[in-house]
């Protein structure tokens, strides 16, 4: 089981991070609301990671503290939720934010999430608020900035853009809902992180 990167960062594709141990490296997915804390490319980071087992595939998904990672494994206990829902669930909002969309029984913001329908922000609801009680207390997670993200040299030209709508699309957006949200919040020089966290603001 893998469960700490210390490295490289190599890459950043979100939600996807290349980041290099010891030689190897290690492609893992990463929820938005973490992607935007990440150091430069070539920086050294360190990444909390959930490391997942199926029959056609070993997957890797990463956070930058213990307390993200131990919400995220909490989201996946939920009845119909996967790993690949639960990382955009929590590239929709910070870690805090869902505690406290929970904890209120928030569901026409927890609906507004890609593939959160009706019945499945209901199920997170009722099975997470007893766990969760107590998670919204304090700094228990790494703190929301609404700094802008650090540039990665791309200016807002095609491959920006279309960088952009492929992350929501990984996270489970539709194709149209996709380009729309980016259309609507694209300015000039925007940074490809930018445009994804601007999206995702939008949406929720």
């Amino acid at each position: 089981m893998i469960g700490r990167l210390r490295g490289t960062l190599i890459e950043k594709q979100p939600p996807e991070l290349l980041i290099e141990v010891g030689g190897v490296g290690y492609e893992v997915q990463m929820p938005m609301s973490c992607f935007y804390e990440l150091p430069e490319v070539g920086q050294e980071a360190i990444i909390y990671t959930h490391f997942v087992v199926r029959e056609d595939a070993q997957l890797l998904y990463g956070f930058n503290s213990v307390s993200e990672r131990a919400l995220f494994r909490e989201v996946i206990k939920a009845n119909g939720v996967g790993p690949k829902l639960g990382l955009g669930i929590l590239s929709g909002m910070t870690a805090s934010q869902f505690v406290s969309c929970v904890e209120n029984e928030d569901i026409s913001t927890l609906v507004k999430l890609p593939g959160v329908g009706k019945k499945t922000a209901e199920r997170l609801v009722v099975e997470m608020k007893d766990r969760l009680k107590g998670w919204g207390a304090g700094d228990l997670f790494t703190p929301a900035t609404d700094a802008a993200p650090a540039d990665n040299h791309l200016s807002n030209d095609q491959s920006a853009v279309d960088e952009a709508v492929s992350a929501l699309l990984a996270l489970g957006y539709k194709p149209q809902m996709a380009s729309k949200a980016i259309s609507q919040i694209a300015k000039p020089d925007m940074t490809s992180e930018a445009l994804i966290k601007e999206a995702l603001r939008a949406m929720v």
